[in-house]
């Protein structure tokens, strides 16, 4: 869990600087004509653009690190993937066809309420 907490936290942290890079300076530039602070601009200019970005990338890697929860399991890490490697060495194949099921049903309502959140967003 750790190892895919690092590495989520970084690819996020490289994604969300990129997000803020691209973000179109118009808004800020207007809202500091304004005579606004730096954390006014920030709120009203910079999070409003980059927030459904930022939302879609993390709803994203939590689904890649679902599916990598599993596998990494089944390497020895622990987790679902444990119960489901040892299910599979010993042929218990009813109860790895319902583990395979329950993930599979997992990851789509992850992806089902990630879409529902991304079009409220955009």
């Amino acid at each position: 869990m750790l190892a895919l907490f690092v590495h989520t936290a970084g690819a996020l942290g490289k994604l969300f600087s990129e997000a803020i890079e691209a973000i179109d300076p118009g808004p800020v530039e207007g809202i500091r004509a304004t005579g606004a602070t730096k954390v006014q601009e920030i709120v009203f200019g910079v999070i409003p653009q980059v927030m459904p970005l930022w939302t879609s990338l993390t709803l994203y890697r939590l689904e890649a690190n679902v599916r990598s929860a599993s596998v990494l399991g089944i390497v020895g890490a622990g987790g679902i993937g444990v119960t489901l490697y040892q299910n599979f060495r010993a042929f218990n194949n009813p109860n790895v066809c319902a583990m395979l099921i329950i993930l599979v049903v997992t990851l789509v309502i992850i992806d089902t309420v990630s879409s529902r959140i991304r079009n409220r967003l955009v």
